[in-house]
């Protein structure tokens, strides 16, 4: 089980992968970027070996591994799960739709 909610991400040569661990981050992070000279790409390239070499906490070198995949425009919507899907429809004014009104 990954430790992080999975990010997907679309490289600059249109490739793509699925990010869940600092061990992908760090795999996503030899991909193809727009500017691996950007500030929160070195800083996300420091902090995911920080963690990596335990010397930072995971879930910090994570957020920054995504606020540089956010910077550069890297990060590929995802869809709510199914399951998020039907919570939202329950908690809807209507209830879930197609149910029969208790009458």
């Amino acid at each position: 089980m990954s430790r992080f909610l999975p990010l997907t991400i679309k490289f600059v040569d249109c490739s793509s992968m699925t990010v869940s661990s600092i061990a992908d981050a760090r795999k996503a992070l030899g991909g193809t970027w727009k500017n691996k000279e950007a500030a929160a790409y070195k800083a996300a390239v420091r902090l995911v070996d920080d963690a990596l070499n335990g010397t930072c906490r995971p879930d910090i070198a994570f957020a920054a591994f995504k606020n540089a995949a956010a910077q550069q425009g890297l990060l590929k919507p995802s869809k709510p799960s199914a399951a998020l899907s039907i919570l939202d429809e329950l908690a809807s004014p209507d209830g879930a739709k197609g149910q029969p009104k208790a009458g």
